[in-house]
This record gives structure tokens, C-alpha cells and sequence, in this order.
């Protein structure tokens, strides 16, 4: 049998229960772990809800909202090359800025992206992305 060339079955990520700023981490952090294995890869993206009530201070996201710019920045090379796509599975209720980043697909991202609730047309996208 010849397996040169397979992709993996997309990697799901699920952060869904986590605060925004774990979960934004963690998916930072495993997209650089799959860009570092040097194979074709594509992800499906669960996100939280946003918490209720509550806006982030400018002050207490500023430093981290800079980290992601640049981790982004640093994975994004690997991202272009390797990532087949990126399926997030958000609320509808997620705040502006969120879905903006969401949406900004190869702006952002290098590579594809798609946005969706549903978490089975998720599957099915980024399942499709890598030929399974």
C-alpha cells in the first residue's frame, strides 16, 4: 500500500469550554504543532460562547491580543504551505472582532477558512479539504 502523499484526517481542535483567551492560545499553539510536523493538515475549530456580560478591558487584552498578532505572524508561512483549511464552529453571538478574525480567512489565516455553527458541515469541509 502506498501511503506517500496521505493526509491525515483533519485534526479537531476543541476549546469550547474554555475562556476565550485559553482557548485562543491553545488553538495558536496546536496549529504550530501541526505547521512544525511539516505535513498537510487541515483543522476543525471549536470555540467558546463569549462570556456573558463582560468585555475584555483594552488593557488587560492589549499584551495579549499582540502575541497572537504575532504567533499568527511567525506560523503563518506554514499555515500558507500546509494548512488545507481551518473550520470554526462558533456561536452566532460571538463579538465583532472575533468573527472579523474568523471570517478574514487568507488574509489572516494563509490558508482557507470557513465559518459555521454547525459542527458536522465543519467536518464535512475540512474532511473534503484533505481528500477524506
Amino acid at each position: 500500500m502506498d501511503i506517500q502523499g496521505a493526509v491525515p484526517a483533519p485534526r479537531e481542535i476543541d476549546t469550547s469550554g474554555l475562556p476565550m483567551d485559553q482557548a485562543q492560545a491553545l488553538v495558536l499553539d496546536e496549529l504550530r504543532a501541526l505547521t512544525e510536523r511539516a505535513e498537510p493538515f487541515a483543522a476543525i475549530l471549536l470555540m467558546p460562547a463569549p462570556p456573558e456580560g463582560r468585555t475584555p478591558a483594552a488593557s488587560a487584552s492589549g499584551s495579549s491580543t499582540a502575541d497572537r498578532v504575532r504567533t499568527i505572524k511567525l506560523i503563518r508561512p506554514g499555515l500558507t504551505e500546509l494548512c488545507r483549511g481551518l473550520a470554526f464552529v462558533a456561536p452566532a453571538d460571538i463579538p465583532a472582532e472575533r468573527a472579523e478574525a474568523i471570517h478574514s480567512g487568507e488574509q489572516l489565516w494563509g490558508c482557507p477558512t470557513m465559518a459555521t455553527q454547525d459542527v458536522t458541515a465543519a467536518r464535512a469541509w475540512a474532511g473534503a479539504r484533505v481528500g477524506g
